[in-house]
């Protein structure tokens, strides 16, 4: 569950990224999240334990501060023992900002779950602390996470399957790829699973920057689908066979771009700086 912020204080943004963001020509979306968690002051802890690749921490680890980061480190975990260990613990602490890097969202979820190290992450987003990931490093960060499933854009009761996340918070849910691979369907089942959520697909080098107020803003080059079930009127999610499609009705559907806006609370989308005409 989402950790309570505590009085007086206010929750950190959480920034989930589509995955493929530039990194280069014009990385709006990683220079936004290095402001965030402080610019010159920033602290950033890396953690890229979803890949088994060693250059994926070492790539972020030089690009903040290029971007305007004091600094970056690393902090990778090959065991759930090394999330139990008080001087990782320590270093996590003294962060003004925490990413997840992309590879196997299951991969984070299973050694990491249920460890100090997702307790204290949850702890430090509510108290003011911003946590962003890309790929699999966004996918983690709500409560209910898409594991795995099925490309399409239509849904069927199989095309995907949830796992719990790291938690931050129970309003998303989050795919990411999304128009590249064509997940629309495996979003919608999810929702169909549990309306209560939001969906959030994200394209390629585009990101959600979901401030305290959970107001969410979009940044980058794609678009953010946001799928809506709070008004379903009907599901067929509790007769269909594995292969079925399912019938719903009553899901409300934006596509969002830079600039725009969807307030998580309200429920309303806004085209924000997109409205603003030049004279």
């Amino acid at each position: 569950m989402p950790s309570k912020t505590p009085d007086g204080e206010q929750r950190g943004w959480i920034v989930p990224i589509g995955g493929a963001e530039d990194k280069e020509a014009d990385p709006k979306v990683l220079k936004r999240f290095v402001d965030l968690c402080g610019g010159k002051d920033a602290r950033i802890v890396v953690i890229p334990t979803a890949s088994k690749l060693i250059e994926t921490g070492t790539q972020y680890e030089r690009l903040f501060p290029e971007l305007g980061a004091r600094e970056a480190t690393v902090l990778d975990f090959d065991t759930r023992r090394d999330a139990q260990e008080q001087n990782r613990l320590d270093r996590i602490e003294d962060a003004t900002g925490v990413f997840f890097t992309g590879g196997n969202q299951l991969r984070l979820s299973t050694l990491l779950g249920g460890t100090p190290v997702a307790k204290l992450v949850r702890s430090l987003n509510a108290r003011g602390v911003t946590v962003g990931g890309t790929s699999a490093g966004a996918s983690i960060l709500s409560e209910h996470m898409i594991a795995f499933g099925r490309e399409g854009s239509s849904p069927t009761a199989g095309s995907v399957r949830l796992a719990p996340g790291l938690g931050l918070t129970n309003r998303f849910v989050i795919d990411q790829h999304f128009r590249q691979r064509d997940r629309l369907g495996r979003l919608v089942a999810a929702l169909a699973y549990n309306p209560f959520a939001i969906g959030i697909g994200l394209d390629e080098d585009t990101a959600a920057f979901i401030g305290p107020d959970d107001t969410l803003e979009v940044e980058g080059s794609g678009s953010v689908t946001i799928v809506d079930a709070s008004e379903l009127t009907f599901s067929s999610m509790d007769r269909a066979g594995e292969d079925d499609p399912v019938c719903l009705l009553g899901l409300r559907v934006h596509i969002l771009v830079a600039g725009a806006t969807f307030n998580l609370h309200t429920r309303q989308a806004a085209a924000g700086r997109l409205a603003i005409t030049k004279t």
